[in-house]
């Protein structure tokens, strides 16, 4: 006699006299199915008909900026010429930049000496990437930059080692843009996390002095900062005592970048728990051990991306310098395409050369900052 189905699987699925039910076994489940690389890219982009239809109205004009950038660029260019060459083409002059390519770069620096600020940009470009490796983060790091400092003053004052003195009023161009916003951002990276510490402290005095120093360079312009630096500041020193102008000037792009970082550090600081510094407190170790050996470290990594975007921020804002009469990279883009024998011929190339400047380096640090966030842990993606 046969039995069901039903039955069957109620026979087999009986518990054993005295025993547990035991649930029948689960079969096994195929593998989903993986979308291929492609798909898995443009699927976002075109799941909805809305998505679709952005993505191909963004396609669209992406290819038709690019057909007219690359027309410009370089089918109609001139790669090779003078003005009168360029002043027939309908595409850029090359040449123009060509030409004005140590101007731009150097500034007025004497022209047969612009070994010494090319060889002081080198080493301080040197130092930088030296300065990236973690494997080098030291105190003997501290010691390197104050010999590349120290070197790079003395090829770019001269005076002495057989060195023709040049005054700084004569120095310009990418050598002044990269030290007015890089040793600014470096001297004002160490007063900003002083000034965080400070406006935290649990005396009102060091607070409130941190808090109106803050706030106030924090409202106004940093215009307004270097006028009251190259202006204002000799009316209050004693006659026959002057301060050179490029050393007010850095000294003001300090002060305004200490007053921002400080805020961003400050934020940093917050995000840490209290329960870390009550377990330093517990560990015997003191306010200044707690801080640079904890909490400083953890706070320091959390506010790496904003910190990152205002050394971008500065590193263009040193054009500002121009408005006191020191000539930055920006301002001897201006003045070459100033030149009697190209104005009106070369407009745009000079501020596309300089666009490309500012992006590499721009680019270079937000690269830096992201694999230094991966090194460090701190993203969540």
């Amino acid at each position: 006699m046969t039995t069901t189905a039903l039955e069957a699987a109620t026979t087999r699925i009986a518990p054993a006299p005295g025993g547990p039910v035991s649930p029948p076994p689960a079969e096994p489940l195929a593998p989903p199915r993986r979308a291929g690389a492609l798909r898995r890219v443009l699927w976002p982009y075109v799941n909805t008909p809305l998505n679709a239809l952005i993505t191909l109205v963004c396609l669209a004009l992406l290819v038709r900026v690019g057909v007219v950038a690359y027309d410009w660029l370089y089918a109609r260019a001139v790669f090779v010429g003078d003005p009168q060459d360029c002043r027939a083409a309908a595409g850029a002059c090359w040449p123009f930049v060509v030409t004005k390519l140590r101007f731009m770069v150097f500034g007025f620096y004497p022209y047969d000496e612009h070994w010494r600020p090319a060889l002081s940009l080198t080493i301080f470009l040197a130092t930088i990437g030296v300065s990236m490796v973690p494997r080098f983060w030291s105190r003997r790091l501290v010691w390197l930059w104050a010999g590349s400092i120290a070197t790079m003053a003395v090829l770019m004052l001269g005076g002495v080692f057989g060195l023709a003195y040049v005054s700084t009023t004569r120095w310009g161009g990418l050598p002044l843009s990269f030290m007015l916003s890089f040793v600014g951002l470096a001297v004002g990276f160490v007063f900003g996390i002083v000034l965080a510490l400070a406006r935290m402290s649990s005396m009102p005095a060091i607070r409130i002095m941190a808090i109106v120093f803050i706030e106030v360079v924090r409202g106004v312009p940093l215009i307004s900062i270097l006028f009251m630096a190259t202006v204002m500041l000799p009316l209050f020193m004693p006659d026959g005592v002057t301060i050179d102008k490029l050393l007010r000037a850095q000294v003001a792009i300090i002060i305004f970048a200490a007053a921002y970082i400080a805020e961003t550090v400050r934020g940093g600081l917050q995000a840490i728990p209290k329960g870390q510094r009550e377990a330093c407190g517990s560990l015997g170790m003191t306010y200044f051990q707690a801080m640079r050996l904890v909490i400083l470290p953890q706070a320091l990594k959390i506010v790496i991306p904003p910190l990152v975007t205002i050394f971008i921020g500065f590193f263009q804002d040193t054009t500002l310098v121009t408005i006191i009469g020191l000539l930055d990279f920006l301002d001897t883009v201006r003045a070459s395409m100033r030149d009697p024998d190209w104005q009106g011929i070369a407009v745009l190339e000079g501020y596309v050369f300089a666009g490309f400047v500012y992006f590499v380096f721009s680019y270079c640090m937000g690269a830096y900052s992201r694999w230094l966030e991966r090194r460090l842990r701190t993203g969540h993606a």
